[in-house]
């Protein structure tokens, strides 16, 4: 593997010196395609599960919450299958975060995703208030029902199920990959009918920050963004801890961090 690895790189040099040109690079390429597919991928997770959120609330309740709830899990499953095999299928910036954190994403590339999925959501609730009357009492964003205290652990809670369900099947190589669309998208639905009454359910900064910004309302939107951050933190360094149970106690009780062992880790693996 790892000469295999230096061959591409060498090729890739070898390409880049050929053709000077910033666009064409093959590594920047391939980025510039990663955050396109974040960019349609969180649009349209925002436009159809949002979308279903304000049209329940304008024409009476025709969708229902069980059927909000559905929608949600459908779309994310959907965009999972389309575009998961070429930018990862983050769309939320708490678990593009949490993938960097633990060696699952490179740290540099974090910023273009964040803003990628920033504006994704930003412009589909952008055509949501062109499509639709929407007034305050049919927003589609996230506002804590009761105390932001309440909504935060909630968040907490469902974010560190999210992100624990998204490390056992994208992360660990044991699982059944094909799977991952399903689960993940089956977590979500379960998290909305559970959080979705109190909180919301957001699970996503993204999903909060882009009605924000578009309707103008930012009431309890901090919780918003800690709440699945931490979450979402939470949950990776769970599954990472029992990933690695085999493995002797003491091995994490050195003076070396449990990052740095399970950075060793993944890469023997690699």
């Amino acid at each position: 593997m790892g000469k295999n690895n230096k061959s591409k790189e060498a090729n890739i040099e070898a390409s880049s010196q050929s053709n000077p040109g910033l666009c064409s690079s093959p590594e920047v390429v391939v980025l510039i395609q990663k955050v396109i597919a974040e960019v349609i991928g969180t649009y349209f997770v925002i436009f159809a599960g949002c979308g279903s959120v304000a049209v329940n609330k304008i024409y009476g309740g025709s969708i229902s919450f069980p059927g909000i709830s559905v929608v949600w899990g459908l779309i994310v499953m959907v965009m999972v299958y389309s575009v998961g095999h070429i930018s990862g299928a983050h769309f939320n910036p708490a678990v593009t975060i949490t993938f960097a954190i633990f060696r699952h994403f490179p740290f540099k590339q974090v910023p273009l995703y964040i803003v990628a999925q920033l504006i994704g959501s930003t412009l589909a609730s952008g055509t949501l208030c062109l499509l639709f009357n929407v007034k305050h009492d049919s927003y589609f964003g996230t506002v804590p029902v009761g105390s932001n205290l309440q909504s935060l652990v909630l968040e907490i809670i469902i974010s560190f199920l999210l992100m624990f369900v998204i490390s056992g099947v994208a992360t660990d190589n044991r699982s059944i990959g094909e799977l991952a669309g399903i689960a993940v998208g089956m977590t979500i639905t379960l998290n909305v009918f559970v959080a979705g009454p109190v909180s919301g359910a957001s699970m996503n900064p993204a999903r909060s920050i882009g009605p924000a910004i578009t309707v103008h309302i930012y009431k309890g939107l901090w919780v918003y963004i800690v709440g699945p951050i931490v979450g979402t933190i939470l949950g990776g360094f769970a599954y990472n801890l029992i990933r690695f149970t085999d493995k002797p106690l003491r091995e994490f009780t050195n003076s070396g961090s449990f990052l740095k062992s399970m950075s060793r880790s993944n890469q023997s693996a690699v």
